[in-house]
């Protein structure tokens, strides 16, 4: 359903170039939920505007749905589904009438248009709503209308920027109920971008990991965490000197570089904790060591970008996107000359219209 090869984006502005997607490579599979996670500023939305033919590639080529992203844009575009970031609804037509004039610049006729609309607001549990106009709608509903506008045609590829970002856990919730029972009903490909790291962990069975405009990891979550970061053990001993003895015995089952201590906390990483934990403890038992207690913990998608990057998402998101930040402090954002482009090519400014410049 995607196929990418070298996919380079590079802005230009106040003479300087700026990266922002460094030569990503990517497959993605019909009817697979890809989570595409990373920090604030690591080319998540320039990638998949590139994918939805928003904003042309520097360099690389991308075929999606079976249609080249450079060379038939019209096709790429006929066949997917784009929820961005922002709301796609205009403010001055009702909830129904919104998402028939979508399926009309689908180029469905007027009754399929309308036959869609109702389907697609039955499906998001939005009939009640049908009526009423866009600006009235809480913003849990207006996100689902947003995946409305994006289903209206029966796309074969649905992409989904950030879609839970701003609500609140009900909300968000709510959302993924929507995207889960989307995709076992119709088995539509969904492919998303996220900086929830709950949401990459739980919900998606594939996850793709971009930092600083590069894939750095991909595969299961829990391939991930397992091969990357490993189960943690915590023991805590009832001095610092049987740390320092506890510590020594862990370097023999996990390595130096799996041991840290921490004033009387020794932390142990290891691939399967529940089982090599009872044995660590008899033994610190025949060493006499004292522990005052142990715990156990699964890996967290926090701890592989720790265990890649050697820093977390949350230390990522905190210090400015890194080095790869575009000109308004983001790689995810546009510069002043790749904003002239995106104009040139859509027509008009990329923000303007429910799709983001291409309707």
């Amino acid at each position: 359903m995607i196929h990418a090869r070298g996919l380079t984006r590079r802005f230009t502005a106040r003479r300087r170039t700026v990266e922002a997607v460094r030569g990503i490579d990517l497959d993605v599979e019909p009817g697979q939920l890809v989570a595409f996670l990373g920090p604030n500023g690591a080319g998540k939305s320039t990638s998949l505007r590139m994918l939805t033919t928003l904003l042309p590639p520097t360099s690389g080529t991308a075929t999606v749905a079976g249609r080249d992203v450079v060379s038939d844009p019209a096709g790429v575009r006929a066949r997917i589904g784009y929820v961005g970031q922002r709301n796609s609804a205009g403010e001055s037509f009702r909830v129904r009438d919104e998402l028939v004039t979508q399926g009309r610049c689908y180029g469905l006729p007027v009754p399929v248009a309308r036959r869609r609309a109702d389907e697609v607001l039955g499906m998001l549990e939005l009939e009640a709503l049908a009526d009423r106009r866009p600006g009235t709608l809480s913003g849990g509903q207006r996100r689902r209308l947003d995946i409305a506008l994006g289903l209206v045609h029966r796309p074969e590829l649905l992409f989904m920027d950030e879609p839970t970002t701003g609500l609140d856990p009900r909300g968000r919730a709510d959302i993924w109920r929507h995207i889960l029972r989307l995709r076992a009903e119709h088995g539509t490909t969904l492919f998303m971008s996220t900086h929830y790291l709950e949401e990459a962990d739980s919900m998606a069975e594939r996850v793709v990991i971009i930092d600083r405009g590069r894939i750095i990891a991909d595969g299961t979550a829990e391939k991930l965490k397992s091969d990357l970061a490993g189960d943690r053990i915590t023991v805590t001993c009832a001095s610092e000197q049987d740390a320092a003895r506890a510590a020594v015995t862990a370097e023999r089952v996990a390595g130096p570089e799996g041991v840290g201590v921490s004033g009387t906390a020794v932390e142990i990483r290891v691939p399967h904790a529940a089982v090599a934990l009872p044995a660590y403890l008899r033994t610190l038992e025949e060493a006499g060591v004292r522990v005052a207690a142990a715990e156990t913990a699964r890996p967290t998608l926090d701890d592989v970008f720790l265990a890649l990057t050697g820093r977390t998402l949350l230390e990522s998101d905190d210090a400015g996107h890194g080095p790869t930040a575009g000109p308004a402090g983001s790689a995810d954002q546009d510069g002043p000359k790749d904003h002239q482009d995106h104009q040139d090519q859509n027509g008009r400014d990329g923000r303007d219209g429910r799709k983001e410049g291409w309707a």
